[in-house]
């Protein structure tokens, strides 16, 4: 099917089932979304989705969710974007406010935990498969295998804050002056976006973005606890560069240290579950608003937990529309410039060796019980110890992988047979 025959509702239905599938952060969500996108719909050519892909990634905010958000404008304008972003997020959003809710009620949750365990198994198998798949198709030239390999290194064996290595890649690239190759899934010539028009999308999306959490702020009181989860979020929108986890580690100490909104113990919980349900692996800031105002008001917890939350979702998420609104229509004007190309194609590089690096931060935690930190001068390597693998993740991994490889099936029946079979796993270990 070609991309102009697609209509708006059977779009909606392709981003409704990848909104339901977007499982293990921003890693899995890439490589979901270029199965999708790029093998199956054929929506975006490889050019393209790389491109918008590195794109995303010098943006603040969830680059996953920004890119489905860019899909969705590129093939139905602003109403495309916008069921591209909502179906992504909204599935999410509606099981991490549940599980917030009942965390928040009656605390840890031993079996919700153990049937995302088997989510987490088949995450992994998605992600190696799609690096696989990914690597070969866009690191076709020696000097961007040398770029993706310079940026695993920096990041995982230095910790050169991301940002740094996009930058380093760009300029490096910005030398390649490349030109644009012929792309079939591009537009051979792109329309001039007028600067009014772009100004105009600025300020319609900063009114949505800002409006209501000032009319709430002045409702409460700019001392209140949605007033500061409100100013909070808003901040962390603007400043998240690098992704989700480049991000949590502030977020994290800010929200217990500095803030005392949760404990580190809850803070800890948030994050695995966010780890482990669909959407945004940034939805812990969901978590956070929901436990936040829950502990500060007690007399009337359930109501206000949802408030927080939802104060959260908008200050986290409707920036991102405004960066996408604002500056999708200039990707492929900006595409078509060579030395922009050229920092583009360095940047998609080094962008796939920080995938790369968060495949293999993953694979260790989620295989191995205990890591140990090699540090040799500014250098410091993650080695597993062997004796604390987990053999049942080790065995829903494997399981997770003859399914997806093998057998072919699809992505939502193996996550709901590794979910269940990791549940009875931990109710056969946990019976006398």
């Amino acid at each position: 099917m070609s991309a102009p025959s697609i209509t708006l509702a059977q779009a909606n239905r392709v981003w409704a089932s990848v909104g339901l599938q977007t499982f293990g952060g921003p890693t899995a969500q890439i490589a979901l979304m270029h199965r999708v996108l790029v093998d199956e719909q054929r929506w975006l050519s490889e050019r393209e989705f790389l491109d918008a892909l590195g794109f995303c990634m010098l943006l603040p905010g969830p680059e996953a969710m920004q890119l489905a958000t860019y899909a969705g404008w590129k093939m139905h304008g602003v109403r495309g974007g916008l069921v591209a972003g909502l179906w992504f997020v909204l599935p999410g959003a509606v099981v991490v406010g549940t599980l917030a809710a009942v965390y928040a009620t009656f605390g840890h949750v031993p079996w919700i935990v153990a049937a995302f365990a088997g989510i987490k198994a088949t995450v992994l198998v998605l992600v190696i498969e799609a690096m696989l798949r990914i690597g070969r198709r866009a690191l076709t030239e020696r000097r961007q295998i040398a770029v993706a390999a310079a940026s695993l290194v920096a990041l995982g064996l230095f910790s050169v804050p991301y940002p740094l290595v996009v930058l380093g890649a760009g300029a490096l690239g910005w030398t390649w002056a490349r030109r644009a190759a012929p792309d079939a899934g591009a537009a051979s010539a792109p329309t001039q976006t007028p600067v009014a028009s772009t100004l105009a999308t600025i300020g319609v999306w900063l009114a949505v973005w800002i409006g209501p959490l000032a009319l709430l702020a002045a409702r409460f009181g700019p001392q209140h606890i949605l007033s500061q989860l409100a100013w909070f979020f808003s901040k962390l929108a603007v400043v998240t560069f690098g992704g989700a986890y480049a991000v949590l580690g502030y977020m994290s100490q800010d929200v217990v240290v500095h803030h005392g909104w949760l404990t580190a113990g809850q803070m800890l919980d948030g994050l695995g579950l966010a780890e482990t349900t669909p959407g945004p692996l940034i939805l812990v800031t969901e978590f956070v608003g929901f436990v936040a105002a829950h502990r500060a008001h007690p007399e009337a917890a359930m109501a206000m937990g949802l408030l927080g939350a939802g104060v959260a979702i908008w200050a986290t998420f409707a920036p991102c529309f405004l960066w996408i609104f604002a500056g999708a229509p200039h990707l492929e004007r900006i595409r078509r410039w060579p030395r922009l190309q050229g920092a583009l194609a360095a940047i998609t590089s080094a962008v796939l060796g920080v995938i790369l690096s968060l495949a293999l931060w993953f694979a260790l935690h989620v295989l191995f019980a205990r890591l140990d930190t090699l540090r040799v001068g500014p250098a410091h390597l993650l080695l597993p110890r062997l004796e604390t693998l987990d053999p049942t993740m080790a065995a829903l991994s494997a399981s997770s992988a003859v399914m997806l490889m093998r057998l072919r099936w699809s992505t939502h029946r193996v996550i709901a047979v590794a979910a269940t079979l990791s549940l009875l796993l931990q109710l056969l270990h946990r019976s006398p």
